[in-house]
């Protein structure tokens, strides 16, 4: 492929708009094709394409239709490559049996390299029951020198998924959306949020028409860091495009800069509870809406496969609490000579990661007075224990909650690392 357009930052962005035809991968490409055909962009452009653009959300047939998607990623790549530029819009696409929503770029010369799986799935329409959601956000570098931040349709409400690609460098934002009506006012106001305060470009391409009944909102947009409003199409079918003007981000940038400062903005040791207050923070969370996840251990070393654990028990939920053992417990269930490292320490390198929102400290054999208390919506344990063996189960799933078995994925264990040591300094008298 002719790569010139790779050397170059981008100098125009637009979008089209259009009505997808659900399940008709071949004419929503020939839908593509005619409309670069009639705006035809200049080299160098960045074009928008909607949500799913090329099937719809017709979910039963998903699983067969994203077997295509390869095939139509290598020719979305040559047609970009014809007119040098880069088009972007979201696809179903199938990884390890998963489905993902993701926003592909294609004039790259890399088809299916550079995608960004949407953060948050709209369980509204019932899209959690059939994808999975992105968890690696970041933006993708154009060879020319731009940084674009991308993200999907309901990740518009959600102004920190996008914020951290601005922090990770993202200049220009591209949105692909399947956006109601109903809802284009806030449309607008969130897009036009999202512009001042990342003070980036932003190009929304949504699609127009209908599906299964609902009317779909147009009112694609393109607007300035300041929040001005450089574009906007109206309900039915258009496609647009305008030049960037580089001076006015310059400019607004170096009068004061809002995207570039990101502290530390959290006490880590704050994480450390009483089980009395964790309650009453629980209670709360639950009231918005959130997910509790529950887990507990001894942590006595932290290694990989803690971390790896927390992280993928953070995943079930939305607010992970961590019963952590004792001192005293500790010694009771391992002996006298353990554990290595006291509570308070264990506790504050626990709160340190990001995946930990709560710890709880109990001295109690078992953590079910923690669970009762708390009630849980979601409660892991490792995969070496059976379900009816794990201490609170059957009062979760008795609340409505769920058990979750997570395997760990590094071999090492706490007892290995302190005889790994102790051979050590055996060797070394």
């Amino acid at each position: 492929m002719n790569s010139d357009v790779l050397e170059k930052t981008v100098s125009q962005v637009g979008f089209l708009q259009f009505e997808i035809t659900s399940g008709d991968i071949r004419k929503n490409m020939e839908q593509v094709i005619n409309g670069l055909a009639g705006l035809a962009p200049p080299p160098g452009s960045l074009i928008a394409l909607p949500e799913m653009w090329a099937t719809g959300f017709i979910y039963e047939e998903l699983g067969k239709l994203s077997d295509e998607i390869p095939d139509l990623l290598v020719e979305l790549e040559e047609l970009a490559a014809s007119y040098k530029i880069v088009l972007a819009g979201s696809l179903p696409y199938k990884q390890e049996e998963s489905l993902f929503n993701t926003l592909f770029f294609s004039g790259m010369g890399s088809p299916a390299s550079h995608g960004i799986a949407k953060q948050y799935l709209f369980s509204f329409w019932k899209e959690d029951l059939w994808f999975k959601n992105g968890n690696r956000p970041a933006p993708v570098a154009l060879p020319g020198g731009d940084c674009i931040g991308g993200f999907v349709c309901y990740d518009l409400r959600f102004p920190e998924a996008i914020r951290h690609q601005c922090n990770q460098g993202a200049e220009i934002l591209l949105m692909s959306a399947e956006w109601p009506l109903a809802r284009i006012g806030q449309w607008k106001i969130l897009l036009q949020a999202r512009a001042i305060e990342n003070q980036a470009f932003v190009v929304a391409a949504n699609a127009c028409g209908n599906w299964d009944g609902l009317q779909m909102g147009g009112h694609s947009l393109i607007i300035a860091p300041d929040g001005e409003i450089l574009a906007e199409a109206g309900e039915g079918q258009e496609s647009m495009i305008v030049p960037l003007n580089r001076e006015v981000q310059k400019e607004l940038r170096e009068r004061f800069n809002s995207v570039a400062p990101s502290p530390w903005s959290v006490e880590d040791c704050d994480k450390i509870l009483p089980l009395y207050e964790l309650a009453e923070i629980v209670a709360r969370r639950k009231k918005t809406g959130q997910k509790i996840v529950f887990t507990n251990g001894c942590f006595d070393i932290i290694h990989a496969g803690h971390v790896d654990y927390l992280q993928k028990a953070r995943r079930q939920g939305d607010f992970l609490v961590l019963g952590l053992n004792d001192d005293k417990s500790i010694s009771s269930i391992k002996g006298p000579e353990r554990p290595i490292n006291k509570e308070m320490q264990r506790a504050r390198v626990l709160a340190a990661l990001g995946c930990v929102d709560a710890i709880v400290l109990f001295g109690e054999d078992t953590p079910i007075n923690l669970i009762t208390t708390l009630c849980p919506d979601v409660l892991v344990k490792g995969a070496d224990w059976e379900e009816d063996e794990i201490v609170g189960a059957a009062e979760v799933k008795a609340d409505g909650g769920r058990v979750e078995r997570i395997s760990f994925t590094s071999q090492t264990s706490t007892t290995t690392l302190i005889d790994q040591i102790r051979l050590s300094g055996e060797k070394k008298q």
